[in-house]
């Protein structure tokens, strides 16, 4: 669970003979050189990687945490929203706290109803009937030592079914190497593990039977495979992932795609009065460019919303509008709960995730997987591309139900079957790119540009920069430079122009002039047959030429090279950059 990004990690185990946890602020790494110094004896265990929400990165602060006596642990990814008010009840009760962690609440909460109950798993569910907010938890305890208890709401878990063995995870990478079965937990849901079985109930104690699913995944695909950091690998892998994501979906002979997962729903989303398009980060300027895409060749009004906001702005919702959730992993925290706000008001949801049996893949009406394979390192790349490869899909679809002749469609099938052909062209640029890096990496600050629909390319290639490389940057439309960012121009400030030849080059071109005059240093990712940009600028990456749709899929490959190694030349952890999560499972 590394890669998911944390601050502090720590395990508790118990046995007949041992009980106790082991913690640690910082890496994984530490916590196993404290944990392989000691002699550690049992057969059951849990263990955390903690990103923090309530309390700084601390050992105190680290999870697990632990009643009083330290017989019970507990850990617990979310947040408790009513922890103040239990917290208050509990030191009424005689309860004291060593932590400023919401979780400590549920440890105690837990061991009060304990004491009455005698009974973990009934503790466990009396304890959470009076929590509110998010949880995926797993709790052990002295006195039952063959057993976890595991629950979750709004925050993914994971059950890995082995031989004479058994897993709780809150992401299905963590397991592959354990296990292909797996069974989901829902909202609501507590388990009670032990190695040879399981059984679970509601939260109100109503039983319910759960479905094995076999994931089909390898342990080839989570690993490096000899590339120094799983950014560089993905980036790499671009040409298989976007050829994934189309395969098998595209019908040349009548111009249209075909998406198993929509099927039954596609004349009800071209009835739609409106397209809403949720999601958060990089998802977000996916949906922008599905915006440009749906919007011209579908002819139908799309809007684009930021999950965090949509959610708490009381949107208004229709039963005819459709309303498409991108989520990489399928469980971002926003997203999934806008998606239950918008199926609340009878709107059609998709989903377009890529981890199968994901939240948001179970929750949404219908949806397409983007088949991109695991996406390890922090910083999207194969996932972004692989979601406009699906949009694209989605596009297509709608275009040829509605008016799109099928020469245009075929047109389209056409560039897209040429995509991973194209990628593979301009990764071999990547030396190229590397020896640019070394003249901005000590940039303090970017701008980066583009209109139509490279305006999102702009935003996406300012949003990889800052996250591995922690320089701010900053992506707008290349016409509102002169509304403000102007100013900061100067010779210290690189700008980066997504000005590849569509309808508005000459505009960008004039755009690029503002800035040369201004001195700026001016770095152009431009087509293979643009030989005049080259004069403007002081540095070119060239990429091949496709229709404007599909074109943000080949300029931002460079942009993700160039932050990656401007990231990797400053000493930076590319694959684990600070503060942040590979998915974001709490608000």
């Amino acid at each position: 669970m590394e890669y998911r990004g944390y601050d502090s990690a720590g395990i508790a185990v118990v046995g007949r003979e041992e009980c106790r946890a082991i913690k640690t602020k910082g890496k994984v790494s530490e916590l196993e050189k404290n944990v392989y110094s000691q002699n550690i004896s049992a057969n059951l265990g849990i263990g955390h990687t903690r990103w923090a929400t309530h309390g700084e990165p601390s050992v105190t602060n680290a999870h697990p945490h632990s009643n009083k006596e330290q017989t019970l642990f507990i850990i617990h990814n979310g947040i408790i929203e009513n922890y103040s008010t239990l917290k208050n009840n509990l030191i009424n009760e005689g309860y004291t706290f060593v932590s400023e962690t919401d979780t400590e609440v549920l440890a105690h909460l837990i061991d009060y109803y304990l004491k009455l109950k005698n009974n973990l798993f009934q503790a466990v569910r009396y304890a959470l009937n009076e929590v509110e907010g998010t949880y995926g938890l797993a709790v052990i305890y002295k006195e039952e030592p063959d057993k976890i208890i595991a629950a979750r709401k709004g925050s993914p878990l994971v059950i890995g079914i082995g031989k004479n063995e058994n897993f709780i995870a809150s992401d299905v990478n963590a397991l592959i190497v354990h296990t292909s079965q797996v069974v989901y937990l829902e909202d609501g849901e507590i388990a009670e593990i032990y190695k040879d079985h399981f059984h679970a109930k509601t939260i109100h104690d109503e039983e319910i039977i759960k479905e094995i699913h076999k994931v089909d995944m390898n342990v080839d695909e989570i690993t490096k495979g000899g590339y120094p950091h799983y950014m560089l690998k993905e980036i790499m892998e671009q040409p298989d992932s976007i050829f994934n994501s189309m395969r098998g979906r595209l019908l040349y002979e009548e111009g249209i795609s075909k998406l198993g997962g929509l099927q039954g729903y596609e004349d009800r989303i071209v009835r739609s009065q409106r397209i809403i398009i949720s999601a958060c980060g990089t998802s977000w300027h996916a949906g922008l460019v599905g915006e440009y895409m749906l919007e011209e060749y579908a002819g139908i009004p799309v809007e684009v919303e930021y999950a965090s906001e949509f959610r708490y702005r009381h949107p208004i919702i229709r039963p005819e509008d459709t309303v498409i959730f991108i989520s990489q992993s399928g469980e971002t925290a926003d997203t999934l709960a806008s998606l239950k706000e918008a199926k609340k008001k009878g709107a059609l949801c998709l989903g377009v995730c890529n981890v199968v049996g994901s939240s948001i893949a179970r929750e949404s009406n219908a949806g397409v997987y983007i088949h991109a394979g695991p996406e390890i390192g922090v910083a999207s790349t194969k996932a972004f591309t692989s979601q406009l490869v699906v949009l694209s899909l989605i596009t297509l679809l709608l275009a040829r139900k509605k008016n799109l002749s099928l020469i245009e469609g075929q047109n389209i099938i056409r560039e897209m079957q040429s995509l991973p052909e194209k990628v593979k062209k301009i990764l071999e640029s990547n030396d190229q790119i590397e020896k640019i890096a070394d003249e901005y990496m000590s940039c303090r600050n970017f701008l980066y540009l583009g209109r139509g629909y490279n305006f999102p390319v702009a935003l996406e290639g300012a949003l990889k920069l800052k996250e591995i490389s922690y320089i701010h940057a900053e992506g707008y439309p290349a016409a509102e430079m002169k509304h403000g960012p102007i100013a900061l121009i100067d010779e210290n400030m690189p700008v980066v122009f997504i000005a590849t030849k569509d309808a508005v080059y000459d505009k960008v071109i004039s755009n690029i002039e503002e800035v040369k005059a201004r001195k700026g240093r001016i770095l152009a990712i431009v087509n293979e047959d643009d030989d005049y940009i080259e004069k403007l600028v002081d540095h070119v990456i060239r990429v091949p030429k496709t229709i404007n749709m599909l074109q943000p899929i080949l300029s931002v490959i460079p942009l993700q090279l160039l932050a990656y190694h401007v990231a990797v030349k400053r000493g930076l952890n590319v694959d684990q950059p600070r503060n942040l999560a590979k998915s974001v499972t709490v608000e």
